[in-house]
């Protein structure tokens, strides 16, 4: 890797000749599979984007010229070529590289993008500012295919088409859909022919000499020859100037090409074919299966899962949707492009009349299901806890406001390891149940949460079932479809001086801690509504309060709790555990669950601190 090794920001990158950056290529690329397949993490889309980072930052005036990523998942060679490749073995880690562009981590990480189809509003943000400020410099917001089927990214387009005077370019990662794959040296020479100066030229030219209905036979002839070849009319609708496409692994198309656009004033719109997985034949055989990975040898590949472990939550929830769709013919399943990661899979393969993938658009999910349990359907969105954050309006207008029957299945709640803060799910909690009609039911283990998706599924109206990632307890799995009385939670522990009422996945961990304190533990399982009565009843009986719960304490279950307490006259001594008023960076969920105090020993060790309980007690011999 003696080329790589050279390269320790882009400035170094810029000293290398045309001929050394193929070879470079290579080396990236094998540098990216050994370090990935050691830390876990993006590989498919990573090796996709090899080159097309390197002439990116070869082409452009990096710091200085910005890149918007989007998602951010793909930056591992940025990440490699801008100074941090020594840290790659941290990736993921706690106190390592974030796996996703982090302002605070570098100054090419211009934008955080772990949430996808907001590069190009961020970028137009960007060329805007530069150009108020009489600044000149680019902004390039490289984009990939599914983040372009969210609508942020078509009233970003919508909004940047309108000034000829923002540097801008829009790069289209497009390693999927394949909108019209590059057909060689044809290909090659109009993608040249479309960014040089010569067309950008006779257009110019064409709108000031060409009296009127000349130039609108010249546009329509335009338009139709450029048809032919490319999808570029949609895109030239919106005022960008569409190059393209062209090979995203030829260097040899991509330099020159970026050195013509670099040229041209206005908004540009690049169109750039690659394949996930490039370079290494497993990934490009099944580019799905190595999207994440965790630790795998690079020879062998990711081998089959041996024997079956604990059943994870993801399981449960794919399992429930197709016993339930078994049972019930109105049940409708949607993601928004999560078929894998929520455990679709098997309802897709035996149900696809009634499976809805609507893409990277989870705004257009939920009003979607809305618009599904107006016709008396029952709609199920499995989507993840950070993700809903993303449509909250449509929650709150299109399904709450009009008491419709839609199922909020929230998979990722709580922390989630090494995708780090953008994709915790730490909010649910507080921002579910301040909306009037919900339904919000934390799951403690596998079978409660067979239960209460059964049970929100027949609540008519909407319900959300918040459970976290990866595996349960262990608990005994029951086949049946059976249900929970709602807003009931029950004691699973009796003891004296100190209630914990538990929230979820803090159960285990609070019965843990209870049997160190001989406390009382309330498996609560309802946020909302919230089971009054038990919480009345420990407050009589007990001295002290506690709240324990996988989600942020302001606004959250420990401050139902209190609001409880308060609208019954009730004081009580209390003490509200859970994640505290920060973002919590990646790291392994157990360490980072211990981090915060939300661990066993963590919650016995709060209360002893608050109430002074549990604490040997010194025994005086008088004689």
């Amino acid at each position: 890797m003696k080329l790589l090794e050279t390269i320790n920001d882009p400035a170094d990158l810029r000293q290398l000749g045309r001929t050394q950056l193929t070879p470079l290529a290579t080396e990236l690329r094998q540098f990216l599979l050994d370090s990935v397949s050691k830390t876990g993490g993006h590989l498919s889309s990573n090796l996709g984007t090899v080159e097309l980072t390197i002439a990116l930052h070869y082409v452009f005036n990096t710091p200085h010229d910005r890149i918007v990523w989007d998602v951010g998942h793909q930056t591992y060679s940025h990440k490699i070529l801008t100074g941090r490749r020594e840290r790659m073995p941290t990736l993921r880690q706690l106190n390592g590289l974030s796996g996703f562009p982090k302002r605070d981590e570098s100054i090419y990480d211009t934008f955080g993008t772990a949430h996808s189809s907001t590069s190009i509003s961020a970028a137009l943000g960007m060329a805007t500012a530069a150009k108020i400020k009489g600044e000149d410099r680019h902004a390039i917001a490289v984009i990939g295919d599914g983040s372009m089927t969210a609508g942020m990214a078509f009233e970003a387009l919508n909004n940047g088409g309108i000034d000829e005077d923002v540097n801008l370019l829009v790069v289209l990662n497009d390693n999927d859909m394949s909108i019209s794959p590059p057909v060689g040296a044809l290909n090659r020479y109009l993608a040249r022919l479309m960014s040089g100066q010569f067309y950008a030229a006779a257009k110019n030219v064409g709108k000031s000499v060409l009296p009127g209905p000349v130039l609108d036979l010249a546009r329509k002839i335009e338009e139709h020859a450029k048809g032919m070849v490319v999808p570029a009319t949609m895109f030239e609708e919106f005022g960008f100037n569409y190059i393209g496409p062209i090979d995203g692994h030829d260097l040899e198309s991509l330099i020159p090409t970026l050195e013509n656009i670099k040229k041209l004033k206005g908004p540009q719109f690049l169109h750039v074919v690659t394949k996930k997985g490039q370079g290494y034949k497993l990934a490009e055989a099944e580019p799905i299966l190595y999207h994440g990975t965790g630790k795998f040898n690079p020879t062998e590949g990711i081998k089959p899962p041996g024997a079956p472990g604990k059943i994870t939550y993801t399981e449960v929830f794919g399992n429930w949707l197709c016993d339930m769709a078994a049972s019930d013919k109105r049940l409708v399943g949607i993601t928004p492009a999560m078929r894998e990661g929520s455990g679709m899979v098997r309802f897709h393969q035996q149900y696809p009349e009634r499976y809805f993938d609507v893409g990277i658009a989870e705004q257009h999910a939920v009003t979607f299901g809305a618009g599904i349990a107006t016709e008396g359907m029952k709609p199920v969105v499995a989507i993840y806890s950070t993700f809903l954050q993303r449509a909250y309006d449509q929650l709150i207008h299109d399904v709450a406001l009009q008491n419709l029957d839609v199922t909020f299945a929230l998979d990722r709640a709580g922390l989630v390891g090494a995708d780090g803060a953008t994709h915790a799910g730490n909010y649910d909690l507080a921002y579910l149940r301040c909306i009037p009609n919900m339904v919000v039911m934390a799951a403690s283990d596998e079978n409660e949460c067979r239960q209460m998706l059964t049970t929100g599924y027949h609540y008519p109206g909407p319900a959300a079932i918040r459970y976290p990632r990866g595996a349960g307890v262990g608990a005994a799995m029951s086949s049946e479809l059976g249900s929970i009385e709602i807003g009931k939670g029950l004691v699973t522990r009796e003891g004296k001086g100190v209630a914990i009422l538990a929230f979820g996945s803090m159960v285990a961990p609070s019965l843990a801690a209870g049997a160190e304190l001989d406390a009382t533990v309330a498996n609560m399982r309802f946020v909302k509504p919230l089971d009054v009565e038990l919480v009345k009843r420990l407050a009589k009986d007990h001295d002290y309060f506690v709240t324990v719960e996988e989600g942020c304490v302001m606004g959250g279950a420990g401050a139902a709790v209190a609001e409880a307490l308060a609208a019954a006259g009730l004081n009580k001594p209390m003490l509200m555990l859970g994640l505290p008023d920060k973002f919590i960076d990646q790291g392994d969920p157990a360490a980072l669950l211990a981090s915060v105090g939300l661990d066993a020993k963590g919650i016995a060790a709060s209360i002893r601190q608050r109430f002074a309980v549990g604490e040997p007690r010194l025994v005086v011999n008088n004689t």
